[in-house]
């Protein structure tokens, strides 16, 4: 396994599938080549040319439960300044370099490595059928990626995403909610501005209000404070023209007490004090999710950690993965990887060599101990 996994990783990373602007091509025929050499059937699904999404399916012999396992072929774009090229796969020091080594092409080479372990060593599963889905589209919302594909993938029972460092377990995720904001003044001459209505002005009056909310000071032992970030703002015309128009871009990420609906409510509420006429845009939306700890997908994973000697450790997830996509849908499920913590999305992006072999061997022995449970 040692030096088939490593050159497998590497080749992978070498392999650019940057998002944008969206270059999945070529990794998805890469890795239908893989699959497809190990006398495994897969399939591709495309929901926009040139970007496809890649499924395997392995049924087993009595078929009681499905169980989807996926991980996302996209990276952000290389950016910042680089020891090692993004796209080297260089080895130092038990390390693979590379955009996306951690998030998520390590993730990727250990659900195309255990595949191969199957096929290897003539493992058939009893009772649960394995859908293996690399996935388009992470990284910008998944709108060609996951969440269509969900649509042809029949009813799943249990579901393990693949986009987490280090055997984290991720229990809780934030809800994500992306809005646009326009705010509609009235121009006039900057000469003038008691003739106008400011469309900036009252943007930064809204802002201001909308940053000291406190949100009846919600809290979250894992995930902590909802959170406000402004990502783009614009508006006006010429420097002495009073703006007639202005809008901006908030993310909310925010906790399971809250609700899109009255989030939503408390920003009209404020708009209102200062403006008439607005318009408010949803850009993306994904609800929040949690799962217990002694759930049994859980206590499961926790027990195959522990026969390993790897430390249970739970992570609650600040940012977005599409485990909140398979929720939607009433699929069971966690998100957990082999990635290495604090390298994702930046220069000089790595995954250990040691969580590799570790992730085939913890990956293995959780799909055969679920596929113990399901015969029960």
């Amino acid at each position: 396994m040692n030096k088939e996994l490593i050159k497998l990783t590497q080749r992978l990373i070498r392999i650019d599938s940057s998002n944008p602007p969206g270059k999945e091509k070529e990794i998805a025929l890469f890795i239908k080549r893989y699959i497809n050499d190990l006398k495994f059937t897969s399939k591709l699904y495309e929901f926009e040319r040139n970007r496809p999404n890649l499924v395997c399916k392995i049924p087993s012999l009595r078929s009681k439960k499905k169980l989807l396992i996926t991980p996302h072929i996209d990276t952000v774009p290389p950016s910042g300044k680089w020891r090692f090229s993004p796209f080297s796969g260089k080895i130092y020091r038990g390390r693979i370099y590379g955009r996306g080594a951690s998030d998520d092409k390590g993730n990727v080479a250990v659900a195309l490595y255990l595949i191969k372990l199957l096929r290897e060593k003539k493992i058939r599963l009893k009772n649960l059928d394995l859908i293996i889905a690399f996935t388009a589209d992470e990284e910008t919302g998944s709108k060609v990626g996951i969440k269509p594909l969900l649509n042809y993938l029949g009813k799943i029972d249990y579901g393990l995403v693949l986009d987490s460092d280090d055997f984290e377990i991720v229990i809780a995720q934030k809800g994500l909610l992306h809005l646009r904001v326009e705010i509609f003044g009235k121009e006039a001459h900057g000469a003038y501005p008691e003739r106008g209505i400011n469309a900036i002005e009252k943007s930064v009056y809204i802002l201001n209000e909308l940053l000291q909310e406190d949100w009846e000071n919600k809290v979250h032992p894992l995930l902590k404070r909802p959170t406000i970030n402004i990502g783009r703002i614009s508006g006006g015309e010429k420097v002495n023209v009073v703006a007639g128009f202005n809008f901006f871009e908030l993310d909310i990420r925010y906790i399971p007490s809250m609700n899109k609906k009255n989030i939503e409510k408390k920003l009209r509420k404020i708009i209102e004090k200062y403006i008439r006429k607005y318009r408010i845009k949803i850009l993306a939306h994904q609800e929040p999710l949690e799962i217990a700890k002694n759930h049994f997908l859980i206590k499961l994973m926790r027990k195959v950690l522990k026969r390993h000697k790897i430390k249970v450790s739970y992570k609650a997830s600040l940012g977005a993965t599409v485990i909140n996509f398979l929720s939607e849908r009433g699929i069971e499920g966690f998100c957990f990887g082999f990635g290495s913590k604090g390298c994702a999305h930046s220069a000089n992006e790595y995954v250990k060599i040691k969580n590799l072999y570790g992730g085939v061997e913890v990956l293995k022995d959780y799909v055969l101990s679920l596929d113990d449970y399901a015969g029960r």
